[in-house]
């Protein structure tokens, strides 16, 4: 039996590779499932246990260094090992730099998107040694090209693939695979939570909605590409012209960037 951990694992993608990963491996599989909403976590672990999946719900705030610890010593007391960490939990945001007063929120938004998954992999790492496990850390696209009006959510992402990009080399001796994921705009509500400029709610999202990858798209190459051990999974053509685009044309990759967005979000 693998034990898996999920952050995140209360609503949209994160959710979602729970469910599936449970109906793939049915009994094979144990799944902690970690996310702030213990009421989500439950529902989401109830389906999990009736595709026949053992699941631990750990609530859980990555923001929070503690709760990391806590959430990977849960897992090994219920399961004694972890084969793979899944880094999802994250939060969105969307906001003209000049729009901002108070930039503590861009400092909350590293705390989850950033250090949630450093803490979170740090704790596990002595584990997914001793299994020659797999990391998995969920981007974007956000993170591979700057998108106006996310400077704060590209930053967090732009960091989350430097350091797991170290880390996997760090690690190739030890047996332990990293993937990095970059969904584009994924059919959830994650824009719709995000900071607006004061820090709040911003209630909406700022991204064309109409060609979102579905969840159950998303979830799957997410799976398949921890599953292969893969390095990468980059899940938009526009993403992958984007990113090898920018070192030799970086005004296009602007003008696709700010195609991307809304009409009445263009403000820049």
């Amino acid at each position: 039996m693998k034990a898996i951990i999920i952050t995140g694992a209360s609503d949209g993608i994160g959710a979602e590779m729970a469910r599936q990963l449970a109906r793939r491996h049915g009994a094979g599989v144990a799944l902690v499932l970690a996310a702030r909403n213990a009421a989500m976590l439950e529902r989401v672990a109830a389906d999990c246990s009736a595709a026949g999946a053992q699941t631990l719900v750990a609530p859980t705030d990555v923001s929070v260094q503690a709760q990391c610890l806590a959430l990977v010593a849960a897992a090994v007391a219920r399961f004694g090992r972890i084969d793979a960490l899944i880094n999802n939990a994250g939060r969105s945001a969307h906001a003209l730099l000049e729009e901002v007063e108070d930039l503590g929120w861009y400092e909350e938004l590293m705390r989850i998107n950033l250090w949630g998954s450093v803490w979170c992999t740090h704790a596990a790492l002595p584990y997914l040694k001793q299994s020659r496990g797999v990391i998995v850390a969920v981007s974007s696209l956000a993170g591979l090209v700057g998108v106006p009006g996310r400077t704060a959510y590209s930053a967090t992402k732009f960091a989350m693939g430097g350091f797991f990009e170290a880390l996997r080399a760090e690690l190739k001796a030890a047996g332990v695979g990293v993937t990095l994921a970059y969904p584009g705009v994924v059919a959830t509500q994650i824009r719709h939570r995000g900071y607006n400029a004061a820090g709040g709610e911003l209630g909406h999202s700022s991204l064309k909605e109409d060609k979102a990858m579905p969840v159950e798209e998303c979830a799957a190459l997410i799976i398949d590409g921890m599953e292969r051990r893969k390095r990468e999974v980059v899940m938009s053509a526009k993403g992958k012209l984007g990113r090898w685009l920018k070192l030799i044309a970086p005004g296009v990759v602007e003008r696709i960037a700010l195609a991307a967005l809304k009409d009445d979000c263009k403000q820049v």
